[in-house]
């Protein structure tokens, strides 16, 4: 791997980091020598960056004047919700048909390094957290088109997580206690208490009114 090749995959990886968790807002416009001082490098990896995250949607090139953080999209937010409540009953649905016990350990540990994050208000990584505890039932439910197109999902979910906890205020202790809510639910193989307590977790979080769930 080249020096430069390495640089730019430093600088995607770092801007990219600092969108997805608000710390590089939406409508901020940002430069290439910023960014580049910030990093400790040239331009040309910052450059080659911006060409990537560009491509990715991320990211809006305006030659001379810098690079503007696309904003999340107003209907964005209400999209990958349904597209969330959708994927997320299904796997719950298939997992109660079989097994549920054997991801309860996983998300009441889960729900334990929460409850830490939330002490230290370690917001970032609380909000890496609550993906992946979303995350943890669609994987075992053993679908993997349905992990896969999840997966799709986990970058918009983490800026939108990193969004609603940065909005304020958040009462960060009630959506642990709606997460601890939802371990039960599955572990009761109440499929229909799940997915309507999902409506009000994710509703609740994002200010979202879910029309037609």
């Amino acid at each position: 791997m080249s020096k430069t090749y390495s640089s730019a995959e430093h600088a995607y990886r770092e801007v990219k980091e600092r969108i997805l968790t608000g710390a590089l807002p939406g409508g901020e416009l940002i430069s290439e020598g910023e960014v580049a001082a910030a990093l400790g490098t040239s331009r040309t990896p910052v450059r080659e960056a911006f060409l990537r995250l560009e491509t990715e949607g991320w990211m809006r090139l305006y030659p001379k004047r810098g690079a503007l953080v696309v904003p999340i999209p107003p209907d964005e937010a209400e999209h990958v919700a349904h597209a969330r409540h959708v994927v997320e009953t299904a796997a719950v649905r298939a997992l109660v048909a079989a097994d549920p016990g054997a991801v309860a350990a996983p998300l009441r540990a889960s729900l334990n390094r929460q409850r830490a994050l939330a002490a230290t208000d370690d917001l970032d990584a609380f909000a890496v957290e609550d993906t992946d505890f979303h995350r943890t039932y669609v994987v075992a439910a053993g679908n993997p088109l349905l992990s896969g197109f999840y997966d799709s999902l986990r970058e918009r979910q983490r800026r939108m997580n990193s969004v609603a906890l940065r909005r304020g205020p958040l009462d960060i202790d009630r959506i642990i206690d709606q997460h601890a809510r939802l371990t039960e639910l599955i572990a009761a193989r109440d499929v229909d208490g799940f997915a309507a307590a999902l409506i009000e977790h994710l509703a609740g979080v994002h200010q979202l009114e879910l029309r037609g769930l």
